[in-house]
């Protein structure tokens, strides 16, 4: 297999299409109850150098089509292309060629670290497995990966990762994500289980080495207001499917989906006009099961714009311009309904996060 670095190839980096992911759930004594329709028909493109933002409520397939992505586990059907080679049936040898330019950053970075390693030996594994650097060699490079996540070497070199905080552990994460200067990082609610003054200086970390490495990023997330700091695109799920897509001023500023326009409404905040504070506005009813999900639209059992032909007919992405794009029959009006500023007045303030890197350390 020919490797194609993500300077020299033209293309979207990322391609998936019509991306499949279903599991069969068993009853007692094995028998089949049923498939969970975890990811439905997805595809999406992502740029060279861009971050795609994908949220929506738990259990709404964010994380399975993340695997299926990476090739963690095999798609039902579908394609994804990376680079211009479609991942999907790769053998072994060359599925580990991929992934030299293909990490993940998880969202417990200590259920992703081994234990018993020691740091220095956690950020050298890809180097052992991707890369015929010799001992000297691999020993300067995880130095260099620690002093650019913000870790110094002479401090944390030799600790374990229960000797680390949840900051301090994610940061470690990240330099092993980062150690074979992959085209593509995954990340997986990466900083969901990290406080908020943590959050602001790990969301820095990544922008800086977004600018300074090139790199690319699937960043998942529930949190709306972290996604929107990120990410040029936003995709936004329900239940398996893409209910929104597009550049993340639009999505933000103008959805179209009532989904979407549910999402953003339930964040509190205050109006930057009047300075009154707006309450969450909560979506009725319960979450359909994706083991039973509803005919045609399946979020037409908690819309209020639902009606007869919603529960015939599934609908489909249609592009609004600018690659804004919405699955609905009955779209929302292109009118503003959340300030962007709005948004970002809810995050913590990157002064504040670069105030404290002197203490990041003891984070």
């Amino acid at each position: 297999m020919t490797t194609v670095s993500s300077t020299d190839y033209d293309g979207p980096l990322l391609s998936v299409r019509n991306v499949v992911q279903e599991y069969v759930s068993q009853g007692p004594g094995g028998v089949k109850a049923g498939v969970v329709h975890a990811v439905s028909d997805v595809s999406f493109d992502l740029a060279v150098g861009q971050t795609l933002g994908i949220v929506g409520e738990t259990g709404s397939g964010k994380s399975t089509l993340a695997r299926a992505t990476i090739q963690v586990e095999k798609p039902k059907s579908g394609e994804v292309w990376f680079k211009g080679q479609n991942l999907v049936g790769m053998s072994k040898r060359e599925l580990k060629r991929a992934r030299r330019d293909i990490q993940m950053v998880y969202q417990d970075p200590f259920g992703s670290l081994n234990p018993r390693w020691r740091v220095e030996d956690v950020v050298a594994e890809p180097l052992i497995g991707h890369t015929t650097m010799g001992a000297v060699e691999r020993r300067a490079r995880v130095r260099e990966l620690l002093e650019l996540v913000g870790l110094s070497p002479d401090i944390y070199l030799r600790r374990r990762p229960l000797e680390l905080s949840g900051g301090q552990a994610q940061r470690v994460a990240i330099a092993r994500a980062i150690a074979t200067n992959p085209a593509l990082v995954v990340c997986d609610e990466a900083i969901s289980s990290l406080d908020v003054l943590i959050q602001a200086q790990i969301m820095n970390l990544f922008e800086k080495l977004r600018a300074e490495l090139g790199l690319s990023y699937v960043f998942i997330a529930h949190d709306l207001a972290t996604v929107k700091q990120l990410s040029d695109q936003v995709a936004v799920m329900h239940l398996g499917q893409l209910a929104e897509v597009g550049p993340a001023e639009f999505v933000y500023g103008s959805p179209r989906h009532p989904y979407t326009s549910a999402l953003l409404g339930s964040i509190p905040g205050l109006d930057p006009v009047t300075g009154i504070a707006r309450r969450p506005v909560t979506l009725k009813g319960e979450p359909p099961s994706p083991l039973h999900p509803p005919s045609g639209c399946r979020f037409r059992t908690r819309c209020p714009r639902a009606q007869e032909k919603c529960a015939v007919e599934e609908p489909k992405l249609v592009d609004f311009g600018a690659g804004h794009k919405a699955a609905c029959h009955f779209p929302l009006d292109a009118v503003p309904t959340v300030s962007v500023d709005a948004l970002r007045a809810t995050m913590p303030e990157p002064a504040l996060a670069s105030s404290a890197v002197a203490s990041r350390n003891r984070a």
